[in-house]
């Protein structure tokens, strides 16, 4: 394999990915371009150290579109190559809950920036995959999109990250996916975190996931009320990154 060659996968031509492919051959790659038909991937595959994976703006709406990309990410995975995808931020999540295998490949939030891209890509061609099968799984539950994509940001180096941002989303997700932590904010909009709790201790399949509350007060009458609904523990969200790491560590030893 070619660990200097990237494959560029669109399912329509893109100005974003045309300049993404000149930067790249200015850095030295030997880069391939396929467009909508996808089959010579398979017989590439194997001489290609990464693709790159730009999703279409409808792809929640084309289930066809969604069964070449599930086929893309076992073919590509099968021959050993690594993967990057390329999508709207909103549309992660939700593709997750149908394509869970996507949480073994990198994400980049749409719009890039294709200098600091493509300096990432040099990072993601150093260094030495973790097989996700090996990790430990989390999942982050929480409204707070920035909040849960910073915590996200803190761990995914040592663990594999999932975020859901609604408590029904939560319920779900594990129902379909299995995780060795879920990460459960206190206080949330609908259905909230001890609702979403009892609804996972009344599951047979979700009973004995451990779960930590994220909650925002840290008084010693808001801990009461938390650690009585008896959770695995808690973390103060003005916890700081190494605490944090720390702490998921001894629980999940």
């Amino acid at each position: 394999m070619d660990e200097r060659s990237i494959g560029i996968l669109e399912f329509k031509f893109s100005v974003v990915m045309k300049g993404i492919e000149r930067n790249l051959k200015e850095m030295g790659y030997a880069v391939y371009s396929i467009t909508g038909d996808f089959d010579p991937v398979a017989t590439c595959v194997s001489r290609i150290g990464l693709f790159i994976m730009y999703l279409p703006d409808d792809i929640m709406e084309d289930t066809l579109k969604q069964k070449k990309l599930s086929a893309l990410c076992g073919t590509i995975r099968g021959g050993g190559s690594k993967l990057v995808l390329i999508g709207e931020q909103r549309y992660h999540q939700m593709l997750l809950l149908t394509m869970p295998e996507l949480a073994r490949f990198k994400w980049f939030d749409r719009p890039i920036e294709i200098q600091s891209f493509s300096q990432a890509l040099e990072k993601i061609f150093n260094s030495k995959d973790v097989d996700p099968d090996t990790q430990h799984r989390i999942l982050i539950v929480d409204d707070d999109p920035s909040y849960a994509g910073m915590v996200r940001e803190w761990i995914k180096e040592y663990y594999r990250v999932d975020i859901v941002t609604a408590g029904m989303m939560a319920i779900s997700f594990l129902l379909k996916n299995k995780v060795d932590l879920v990460l459960l904010d206190y206080e949330m909009p609908v259905v909230d975190g001890p609702q979403v709790f009892q609804m996972l201790r009344q599951e047979p399949a979700t009973k004995d996931i451990p779960v930590i509350f994220l909650t925002g007060v840290g008084t010693r009458e808001e801990v009461s009320k938390v650690m009585a609904l008896k959770p695995d523990g808690y973390i103060l969200k003005s916890t700081p990154r190494d605490k944090i790491i720390h702490y998921l560590d001894e629980k999940l030893m």
